[in-house]
């Protein structure tokens, strides 16, 4: 799959509020699937560590058209200034390693719509 990444402007004159909603829960969906399969394919049932996972969406500024428009569809942004959402899976587990895997999947959704975004996670 080939994917153009845009700049902050031209996603601004790509996408509605609600297309970036849409985008959200279409990276959320992804990630619950990509997190299910790895834990009963991968993990089975076994145990892994602890920790957490996100997918942080970078290069936008608040101040800009889709900064405003990330913020009015629920996605904040971290200390760090880029966009994230914390466990885009929302898989019922504390293994890193699943929560990765979700947040590996949310994040080539929103590379797949233009956005600069990566998976991260660190043990709790």
């Amino acid at each position: 799959m080939t994917t153009t990444t845009y700049t902050p402007a031209q996603l601004a004159e790509r996408y509605t509020v609600q297309d970036i909603k849409n985008i959200v829960a279409e990276a959320k969906m992804a990630a619950y699937k990509a997190a299910d399969v790895y834990e009963h394919d991968v993990m089975q049932g076994g145990w892994g560590a602890c920790g957490f996972a996100w997918v942080s969406i970078y290069n936008i500024k608040g101040n800009t058209r889709i900064g405003r428009m990330l913020k009015q569809a629920g996605v904040g942004r971290s200390w760090t200034k880029a966009y994230e959402i914390w466990n885009p899976s929302g898989y019922p587990t504390q293994n890193v390693d699943t929560l990765l895997a979700g947040a590996e999947a949310a994040a080539r959704v929103l590379t797949h719509y233009g956005f600069t975004a990566y998976a991260g996670s660190r043990l709790d």
